[in-house]
């Protein structure tokens, strides 16, 4: 593994991602990669508001981590974010294991996202905000999501790999 570190890194590089953080993620470190994206964003000349909907959505993808994950160590959740850019626009990479029992509902709810316009997904936010929290839900009321998508350029892209019986690998892209 040792000799292919280099080309890891190198294959992150040739696929635009500048910061990638794979393992444990608590809300402590969420605000160290604020300051970092922060200052490798201002030299790329990113605007302030375009650094800000980045943070935003890696924040989002943290919690997600850190409420969601099935895979844990100690209290701390497992996942991976990575942050790059592609032509003029950023991305934000997240993946984190799934139990197969939650799929279902997750694909309804990313789904239903990804085929709305802007202003369907406005007025869904503000729906949302109105109702309560599913009983399921460990933080508000599913705002996550529909705040990403929201923020992005373009429909948000999601995928599940299957790892075994109980388990997937649940990946979702947002480009800003």
């Amino acid at each position: 593994m040792l000799s292919d570190f280099y080309e890891f890194k190198k294959d992150l590089s040739n696929r635009g991602v500048f910061f990638c953080l794979s393992g444990p993620i608590s809300q402590n470190l969420v605000a160290e990669i604020g300051t970092t994206l922060e200052q490798r964003m201002a030299i790329g000349e990113a605007g302030k508001a375009t650094i800000l909907r980045v943070f935003s959505t890696v924040v989002e993808n943290a919690q997600n981590i850190i409420r969601y994950s099935a895979e844990r160590t100690d209290d701390l959740s497992l996942g991976i974010i990575a942050v790059g850019q592609e032509d003029e626009h950023y991305f934000v990479l997240c993946g984190n294991m799934v139990e197969n029992n939650k799929i279902g509902k997750l694909v309804e709810k990313l789904t239903k996202i990804q085929n709305m316009n802007k202003d369907e997904l406005k007025e869904y936010y503000k729906k949302q905000r109105r109702g309560r929290p599913p009983k399921e839900s460990k933080g508000g009321a599913g705002l996550g999501f529909i705040e990403m998508a929201r923020r992005a350029s373009r429909p948000i892209e999601f995928s599940f790999k299957k790892i075994n019986d109980e388990f997937h690998f649940f990946s979702m892209k947002t480009v800003i």
